[in-house]
């Protein structure tokens, strides 16, 4: 299992080796983000099936092209990026952690794509707001990770939520679209020496519209989201 979780990090590398030449000419031109992102789903899917990944996805709603969204779900793997890229054919940018831009090679495209947040730092969640409305401006999707990132505790079936994905919505007057990842906990845990190949089912729910909502139905929205999402995981969670 230890060489299965090497092969993991190593192919994320030889994928970006592969495609570097393409990578670097994407992140030019702040326009040319949508051929980035094409490439990225092209190395998340090599990812999947080059780790023995295979996606299984039931969609209640699907996206229309040119609109932009808030793409929101729980967070539990690194898995989650690279199933993220897979289900959505809308161009989105993430909005992650900073200490991912420290993984080598990856780090250099991550940091230069995506938007980082040092949590710690308010003026760092300001700019992070800034930037997400840039990019919507521009026509793109919002990815959030709600939960702020992976619970220490894995007994945590779904963390509490954070306000910003729902505060940038209706900002913006966009959809929620919740989805939930089922395996990606099981299939590619945090802990180095457990996880294996298999299916990876996703669900992506009915989107939540935000159009007339104010900022005074934030915490009803953010909760609104975070029900349907947790029901689901309890749900398959009984025998």
């Amino acid at each position: 299992m230890a060489l299965w979780r090497i092969w993991f990090y190593l192919l994320m590398l030889i994928i970006i080796l592969i495609l570097f030449p393409i990578l670097i000419i994407s992140i030019l031109k702040e326009s040319w983000y949508p051929l980035f992102f094409r490439l990225a789903q092209i190395w998340a899917r090599g990812i999947m099936l080059g780790m023995g990944f295979y996606p299984s996805v039931i969609r209640e709603q699907s996206l229309t092209k040119g609109e932009s969204y808030m793409l929101v779900s729980n967070h539990a793997s690194m898995l989650d990026i690279m199933l993220m890229l897979h289900l959505s054919k809308n161009p989105f940018v993430f909005v992650g952690k900073a200490e991912l831009a420290k993984i080598p090679l990856f780090g250099f495209f991550y940091k230069r794509t995506c938007i980082l947040v040092d949590r710690g730092n308010a003026r760092s969640r300001k700019a992070v707001f800034d930037q997400a409305q840039k990019r919507l401006q521009q026509g793109l999707s919002i990815c959030i990770f709600p939960e702020g990132g992976v619970p220490n505790d894995t007994s945590i079936v779904l963390d509490s939520f954070k306000d910003g994905a729902f505060r940038l919505a209706i900002d913006h007057q966009i959809a929620i679209v919740p989805m939930v990842f089922y395996d990606n906990k099981r299939l590619f845990p945090y802990q180095f020496y457990e996880g294996g190949p298999g299916k990876m089912r996703a669900k992506v729910f009915s989107f939540i519209p935000t159009k007339g909502m104010s900022q005074d139905s934030k915490k009803e929205l953010r909760e609104q989201t975070r029900t349907v999402i947790l029901d689901a995981l309890l749900e398959d969670q009984k025998p």
